[in-house]
């Protein structure tokens, strides 16, 4: 068991409250909003952590450069992939 999947048990366990607690804690150290792909509609609609919740609902489609790899999350979180925005989060992308 790697280390995502390690962090995704441990949620598993939390509360629903305190796993919004812990959504919000992790939006503070997004750097999403400083990529070149995210754009104003996502700045408008607030989307972060796209790692964690999944790709933009309906703002970014395309792919216009990625900064996931400098993201603190990467490590703390024991994330593999990229372009979470346009392509699903880690879970998504991992098909778990």
């Amino acid at each position: 068991m790697d280390k995502f999947e390690k962090a995704m048990q441990q949620i598993a366990q939390m509360t629903e409250e305190d796993r919004m607690k812990m959504i919000e804690s992790k939006k503070k150290l997004c750097i999403c909003g400083e990529c070149s792909t995210y754009n104003d509609c996502a700045r408008e609609n607030k989307e972060l952590l796209y790692c964690a919740l999944g790709k933009s609902p309906t703002c970014i489609t395309d792919e216009n450069g990625c900064i996931c790899r400098s993201c603190p999350l990467i490590e703390q979180m024991g994330l593999e992939h990229e372009y979470f925005c346009t392509r699903d989060s880690e879970r998504g992308q991992r098909g778990i």
